[in-house]
């Protein structure tokens, strides 16, 4: 029978992700709308957005963050672009946006002495491979696979290489081994649900000792630029961002993280979210025609949660196409890279509650299909 009980928030979407529980644009402060972002005021909303980062991600000592334009694409380009070149580099593939970052380092920055490392969705590459002596470029979480890395064990503490991690949707959702990560990056977005357009970048002291002792070979654009006359520009870690940031989406981001803080900060956030997938795990348990697309529990996202139906490509369109016109969920379909199926987000901004009452609607809209 057709389910009567609908999730009271419908957005499932893998980016942008659902505001936070309560979430109401009225509540925030628009005192620094229409100022400068160089003003006292402004500077002062960035540079709490920076410290509130790195304090609620507990994020060691000497570690820097900044905000760079164009979401998490930027600043990992931005990251790339300016640390990579000076040695060897390992590259770790497993999805759409990790295959993007092999093809930058290889086609655009052209470096002859990358080596790539992939598997196909659902499954990890084999990390065993990655040489200490060089760089290494990965993502923690395969937002397009449903796919993350379950341990940092295979990073060693005495590289000499710097680890360069597309962390956006596995930040404030997933506890991040913060020694062995160099460089991290990711967007508001996702896992706290914020606006599009800005990026976060997270260096450690080994990744600014390589920016102020490191030149490479080709242009920079301006908009690239993290150093200048073998210093690091410090004004984009204080809050004197390289471009003009939209103060309405900063007052959103700290909104957000006001609402980390008041749930009891990340460790709440993760177990929020680890929780959800609970859920998932659950039900698939139970029914035999959805599996999730990861190959095995430990290495399953507990935020871009990835499944595979026995239906075809067709099918499972149809299945989405209904779920939608039903307003029980949107935009949950697979990524257009991806194998077909389903992608759901859970991250804690995303509540229990709603993805109890997806289960059964999910069911319902599969036998539809498949029976017709």
């Amino acid at each position: 029978m057709k389910p009567s009980l609908k999730p009271a928030n419908p957005n499932f979407s893998s980016g942008p992700c659902t505001k936070r529980p309560g979430y109401n644009l009225a509540e925030l402060d628009t005192s620094a709308l229409g100022r400068s972002h160089r003003s006292s005021l402004g500077k002062e909303k960035l540079q709490l957005a920076i410290t509130e980062t790195a304090r609620l991600l507990e994020l060691p000592e000497g570690y820097r963050v900044g905000i760079v334009p164009g979401s998490d694409t930027g600043a990992m380009e931005m990251a790339m672009w300016s640390l990579l070149g000076q040695r060897p580099v390992d590259v770790f593939s497993w999805e759409s946006f990790g295959s993007g970052w092999a093809s930058d380092i290889a086609k655009q920055l052209k470096l002859e002495d990358a080596r790539s490392f992939t598997a196909p969705y659902g499954q990890l590459p084999d990390f065993s491979q990655a040489n200490p002596d060089h760089d290494i470029v990965f993502t923690w979480n395969g937002t397009t696979s449903g796919v993350k890395v379950n341990n940092a064990d295979w990073i060693s503490d005495d590289r000499q290489g710097l680890t360069i991690c597309d962390a956006t949707s596995a930040v404030f959702a997933m506890q991040m081994p913060w020694e062995k990560i160099d460089v991290a990056t990711f967007s508001w977005q996702k896992v706290l649900g914020g606006e599009g357009a800005h990026g976060v970048l997270i260096l450690s002291p080994r990744a600014v000792e390589r920016l102020e002792t490191y030149t490479p070979s080709w242009p920079m654009p301006k908009i690239f630029l993290l150093a200048k006359g073998g210093k690091l520009i410090d004004g984009i870690f204080k809050g004197a961002t390289i471009n003009t940031p939209s103060m309405l989406c900063v007052e959103d981001y700290l909104d957000a993280l006001n609402w980390v803080e008041n749930i009891g900060g990340l460790s709440a956030a993760v177990a929020k979210s680890e929780a959800n997938l609970k859920v998932f795990t659950d039900f698939v348990a139970q029914n035999d025609w959805i599996d999730f697309l990861a190959e095995s529990a430990d290495i399953c996202s507990n935020t871009s949660v990835c499944f595979q139906l026995k239906a075809d490509e067709d099918q499972v369109k149809a299945i989405v196409k209904l779920l939608d016109s039903e307003q029980v969920a949107y935009d949950i379909g697979a990524y257009r890279d991806a194998p077909a199926g389903l992608r759901v987000w859970c991250g804690a901004t995303v509540e229990k509650s709603d993805l109890e009452a997806l289960l059964p609607w999910l069911t319902w809209a599969y036998q539809e299909v498949t029976a017709a």
